[in-house]
């Protein structure tokens, strides 16, 4: 007779995760303050939080908590439960989306537009610095 043993389910995140997501909430300051705590007590701690901090690019981000929701698949698309209102938010999600790229490509060609004018007239001036040389050089 055997019997077969399972192992326990995770449900949730690590330690880890819940750790890192605690930290994200509360912005970079958290996580420095977290690192020099680690090179207090233990330096290797602190010397892998901060390697882990480069590696992540928490260092270089404006904040921490618009990385991840920008990131995440689920910002802004929670359920409240209305099926309507949540038909409605998504029509206007993404309504806001198209529209938001399209302003996009519009400040685009406006962008190209006036690379091309500059472009344009300095051409011109160039030319007439060109035209006006070999004249000088005749008389």
């Amino acid at each position: 007779m055997s019997t077969i043993t399972q192992s326990p389910v995770r449900t949730g995140p690590s330690w880890f995760a819940k750790a890192e997501m605690w930290l994200d909430e509360r912005g970079k300051g958290a996580w420095i303050a977290a690192m020099v705590l680690g090179f207090i007590f233990f330096w290797p701690v602190g010397l892998a939080l901060l390697a882990y901090m480069i590696w992540s690019k928490r260092m270089f981000n404006k904040s921490c908590t618009t990385r991840r929701k920008a990131h995440s698949p689920s910002y802004g698309f929670k359920s409240s439960g209305n099926t309507a209102f949540d038909s409605y938010k998504a029509d206007m999600l993404k309504r806001l989306e198209d529209e938001q790229h399209a302003f996009e490509s519009f400040l685009e060609r406006l962008r190209d537009a006036k690379d091309k004018q500059e472009f344009d007239s300095f051409m011109e001036e160039r030319a007439e610095v060109a035209t006006q040389e070999p004249e000088e050089k005749s008389a």
